[in-house]
């Protein structure tokens, strides 16, 4: 029961919701592509993600500077039936069209491989805007 309670309190968190709503839709992906897309500082997005990682929910891996994550098939059912519920909702709700968006556009500027590559607008961090819907529906 401890460790059921554990993977809900991991998942009661918009920030982890947004990721995971992410890799849902996406077989792997850089630190840099989830910052950019939520609007995240980096220590902020991998404390989110090592939070995630500890929970067995995402795995990563290295590839020279840059760190890539993706979705780690659960063990349990119940894990694996509540993600699939959580799945469903998410893309119900209309903040996760405009978070998908947001990492499309990203991946666009990328160009071709979709890889990371250093360039000088990675130290930019924009700000959170107003008018962005978070997931769980509520306003700011």
């Amino acid at each position: 029961m401890k460790d059921l309670a554990q993977f809900l309190k991991v998942l009661a968190d918009e920030a982890r919701l947004e990721i995971l709503w992410l890799l849902f839709n996406h077989e792997e992906l850089c630190v840099c592509d989830i910052m950019e897309a939520l609007e995240m500082t980096q220590s902020k997005t991998s404390r989110h993600l090592a939070t995630l990682r500890h929970a067995g929910l995402v795995v990563d891996r290295k590839e020279a500077a840059w760190s890539y994550y993706s979705l780690r098939p659960c063990e349990s059912e119940v894990e694996r039936n509540l993600l699939k519920s959580l799945r469903a909702e998410l893309g119900r709700h209309p903040g996760a069209a405009r978070v998908l968006q947001r990492l499309q556009a990203q991946m666009a500027r990328k160009g071709g491989n979709g890889r990371c590559v250093v360039t000088p607008t990675r130290a930019i961090v924009r700000p959170r805007t107003h008018d962005r819907t978070p997931l769980r529906g509520t306003t700011r």
